[in-house]
C-alpha cells in the first residue's frame, strides 16, 4: 500500500493535530498522563513511515499556549514527558536522519527543556530524510503577533519601510519560515475544529478530521490518508478549467 500511496501525488507537508489522549486514557481507567505517554509513542511509528509514503515534512501540535489551562499535574507531567522523549528519542532521529525542529515560544518554557530542543535542533540539522517539527506552546495567533512585533522593529529601526510590508514579508518573521506551508492537515478523535494551529500556513492546506484516537492513529491509516489527497483537485482559488 505504502509504495502505492508513494507513486501518487503525495503531499510534501503534513500537519497533525494530535488530539485524543486524554479520553484514550480515560476509557481504560488511567489518569491522562498514560495516554500522553502512548500518544508520544505513536509519533515514532508515524514518522518513520513518512519516506516510504512521500511525505518529506511533518509537524505534530505537541502543546499549545492554552494548554496551560490545564492542572498543574498535567502540565507538569507532560513537560517531563517532553524532556524524556528528546533524551529517548535523540538518537533515533539523529541515526533515521529525522532533522528535528521546534516552533512556538520558547520564554515560558523551563531552561533545561529548552537547553535540550535546542541541542536536539543542532545535532539533527543536517539530516534532511525527514524534517520533523514540534510545535511546543505554540499558538497560532501567538505566532503571527510576535511576527508583527518583530517585522514592527525592523521598520522602527529603519531596517524595511512600511510599504516592504507585505503577505511575503510577514511570512519570513513566522517560526516556520524555513518549511513549506502544509499540504494536508490532520485531526484525530473527532473534533471539527483547528485549534488555533498553523493559522497562517494552512490557509489551502487540505483537512482531514478522522475519529481515531490519537494513540490509535496507525502507520496504516495515515497512509490511506495522504493516498486520498493524492486524489484531491487543488485550485488555490482558481476556476477549475
Amino acid at each position: 500500500m505504502a509504495k502505492d500511496v508513494a507513486e501518487k501525488q503525495s503531499p510534501e507537508h503534513v500537519a497533525i493535530i494530535m488530539d485524543g489522549n486524554g479520553r484514550w486514557a480515560q476509557q481504560r481507567g488511567r489518569p491522562r498522563l498514560f495516554g500522553h505517554h502512548a500518544g508520544a509513542k505513536r509519533v515514532r511509528e508515524i514518522v518513520s513511515a513518512c519516506p516510504e509514503i512521500g511525505v518529506k515534512y511533518v509537524t505534530i501540535f505537541a502543546f499549545s499556549t492554552e494548554n496551560w489551562k490545564r492542572t498543574q499535574t498535567e502540565v507538569a507531567g507532560l513537560m517531563r514527558l517532553f524532556q524524556r522523549y528528546i533524551q529517548r528519542e535523540a538518537q533515533d532521529l539523529l541515526d533515521n536522519g529525522v532533522c528535528v525542529r521546534f516552533i512556538g515560544d520558547r520564554v515560558k518554557l523551563d531552561s533545561k527543556l529548552v537547553t535540550m530542543m535546542d541541542n536536539l535542533e543542532l545535532s539533527t540539522a543536517h539530516n534532511t530524510r525527514v524534517h520533523l517539527t514540534i510545535a511546543l506552546n505554540y499558538g497560532g495567533r501567538d505566532e503571527v503577533t510576535r511576527a508583527a512585533q518583530r517585522l514592527a522593529y525592523e521598520v522602527e529601526q529603519g531596517r524595511l519601510s512600511y510599504k516592504d510590508v507585505d503577505a511575503e514579508t510577514l511570512a519570513k518573521f513566522l517560526d516556520t519560515h524555513v518549511l513549506p506551508d502544509p499540504d494536508l492537515v490532520i485531526r484525530t478523535s473527532g473534533e471539527a475544529r483547528i485549534s488555533n494551529f498553523l493559522l497562517w500556513q494552512s490557509a489551502y492546506a487540505e483537512y482531514e478530521f478522522v475519529d481515531t484516537l490519537w494513540p490509535d492513529f496507525t502507520a496504516e491509516e495515515f497512509a490511506e490518508i495522504v493516498a486520498r489527497f493524492g486524489t484531491r483537485e487543488r485550485r488555490f482559488g482558481a476556476v477549475a478549467v
